[in-house]
């Protein structure tokens, strides 16, 4: 347990006043240096901290702290992770998941929103922030007609802020294109990284599905209209460099199994991949332990564990530690490089959600594209 809060409780009961004073003076969660204690106040009948962490009990019980109408729970939470949350706090028998009523730090993600637990240690990257010294570029939204769909796909579509038509860009498709807007900042990261010369100037095309589920699942509808559909059509609009190397397909989940898919039934088309918490789920021996949703992506993963080829040149993967993804993600690392393909893998201490993703942006677009910057000083 923290220990001002245990300062707190030597006094036996605390008053309401001491109470009051202590929570403004503190920043919860209670933040050590090897762990972290979540503090709940409130009439409750038990309090659950509900965190989505590998490996660790979906539901981790709060201790009532004598009469003082405080909960607290303590868990070991390394230096530099980063987590998120809510509280299950339960009253006549029903539970209900709320955001943390002390913590101001929120995550949002399509579903919604969660509390954000920055241990010890954990700075958000200040590249992640808008930069007012850093030029904005432009979004604008592009129609492609597919036959493979049979109807009207949309893309946005990310200008730098100094585009020209007369010169040639390299281009970017991401999949989840606008969750990577809205929940990773995606676009912040590109103004910043292309003012910053960590990047080159880069179109960015960003498509969303409207049943991610199946057409990101290894579906080849998906990999032909992204190779023989969407790319075509953006070559036609934009000044793009027609060069498989000035080519990255990127996702996170299934975005990522949908991009390596993409690649692998294209080949020699994209040669860049970046590659974020990809579900590649497979089964060596029997079945894969991932529901039936999971069916067409085993099945894929495990034909191309046979024959892998050469989906791209150079690949960018990532996975968070605490991600029941990260045996998946180690396995195919080793896959790819035994291929002769240039991989790069980062573990971070977070999970599966889009923070995590956003933070490891700059590693990932910098490498497969490095900038001015780097081409001076690595």
């Amino acid at each position: 347990m923290n220990l001002a809060l245990r300062r707190l409780l030597r006094k036996g009961d605390p008053s309401n006043e001491e109470i009051d004073a202590f929570i403004a003076e503190s920043e919860f969660p209670l933040v050590d240096e090897n762990d972290v204690t979540f503090v709940f106040r409130g009439e409750a009948e038990a309090v659950y901290l509900r965190c989505w962490i590998s490996g660790l009990d979906a539901a981790q019980p709060f201790q009532k702290l004598g009469e003082t109408g405080l909960w607290a729970a303590t868990i070991e939470l390394p230096r530099g992770s980063r987590i998120e949350y809510k509280f299950d706090v339960v009253r006549n028998g029903h539970g209900e998941l709320i955001l943390d009523p002390l913590n101001p730090v929120i995550a949002r993600d399509p579903f919604g929103a969660n509390s954000v637990c920055q241990a010890y240690g954990y700075e958000r990257p200040e590249w992640t922030e808008i930069d007012p010294e850093a030029r904005t570029g432009t979004v604008e939204a592009t129609e492609i007609e597919s036959a493979i769909f049979k109807g009207t796909r949309e893309a946005s579509v990310y200008l730098p802020a100094r585009f020209r038509r007369n010169r040639q860009y390299p281009l970017l498709i991401v999949h989840d294109g606008l969750d990577y807007l809205n929940f990773a900042d995606l676009k912040v990261v590109l103004d910043n990284l292309i003012h910053a010369l960590e990047i080159p100037q880069m179109i960015v095309a960003m498509i969303q599905s409207p049943d991610r589920l199946k057409e990101y699942g290894a579906d080849d509808r998906h990999a032909s209209f992204v190779a023989e559909e969407l790319l075509p059509h953006l070559l036609d609009r934009y000044p793009l460099v027609d060069e498989p190397d000035a080519r990255c397909v990127m996702g996170a989940s299934f975005g990522g199994v949908a991009s390596l898919h993409t690649a692998w039934r294209h080949p020699g088309v994209f040669g860049r991949l970046l590659l974020q918490s990809g579900s590649f789920a497979f089964s060596d021996i029997g079945r894969h332990q991932r529901g039936p949703v999971f069916d067409p992506v085993a099945e894929f993963m495990n034909e191309f564990r046979e024959t892998p080829g050469c989906p791209a040149e150079r690949i960018y993967m990532s996975c968070g530690i605490y991600e029941s993804l990260i045996y998946e993600n180690r396995s195919l690392v080793l896959k790819l490089q035994a291929q002769g393909i240039d991989v790069r893998f980062e573990e971070a201490r977070d999970a599966h959600n889009w923070e995590n993703w956003r933070d490891r942006l700059r590693s990932g677009l910098s490498w497969l594209f490095p900038g001015p910057q780097w081409m001076v000083y690595e």
